[in-house]
């Protein structure tokens, strides 16, 4: 049993739908990121501050994380702090679809804040950090050479239909070292950390 990951597997999720929605509104909609200088962070945001787009622009589609830059041993912050809980709104252009139904019933079964989908690509990596919460991954499209490392662990999570739970208030980064995009919906969690099936999801230890 992992320290610092949990898998949901009784989620009801129609993966072929999700992907082919994720496809249509890639071509369409592409992605978005805090610094276009930067080809590790991919995003397309799901849902957003009710009326408020800025939401989800700038360092609000990344999100305020703490790193160790370089060799002096000091953590500094990056980016701003997101007010997770506010982000109770789906985007206007999701609405009708396959994705609105997946939202919704996401946010029967947890405590959400900010919602998107995130493409990493080929031989990428993301900076050693941490988060202020826990997240839910959700495997869409990967590859044998995608893996999460959370301080000692690394692990891969296969694109099965099962959620993630994941401990990123630990130190961790994800690379992807296949030769295809790696895509997850990725959701922030917030508590109270618990799944609404008739009993607790305990992701705090």
């Amino acid at each position: 049993m992992s320290k610092y990951y949990q898998v949901v597997e009784d989620l009801e999720i129609n993966l072929e739908e999700l992907i082919a929605c994720y496809e249509e509104f890639r071509e369409s909609k592409g992605f978005s990121t805090d610094n276009p200088d930067n080809i590790d962070f991919n995003a397309i945001c799901i849902n957003r501050k009710p009326g408020d787009p800025k939401s989800i622009s700038g360092g609000n589609i990344r999100g305020i994380y703490w790193t160790y830059p370089d060799n002096s041993g000091k953590e500094e912050q990056r980016l701003e702090e997101v007010e997770e809980e506010k982000y109770t709104q789906i985007c206007p252009e999701f609405k009708g679809t396959y994705i609105e139904t997946l939202y919704e019933y996401l946010t029967l079964r947890f405590k959400l804040g900010r919602v998107r989908f995130l493409m990493k690509p080929p031989r990428s990596c993301l900076s050693w950090h941490r988060d202020p919460e826990k997240r839910l991954h959700i495997p869409m499209i990967t590859n044998g050479g995608s893996r999460m490392v959370i301080e000692d662990e690394s692990f891969h999570m296969p694109a099965n239909g099962n959620g993630y739970i994941t401990d990123n208030t630990k130190y961790h980064n994800f690379f992807n070292g296949g030769e295809t995009s790696r895509v997850h919906l990725v959701a922030t969690l917030l508590p109270p950390k618990e799944v609404n099936n008739g009993g607790l999801l305990n992701i705090d230890n």
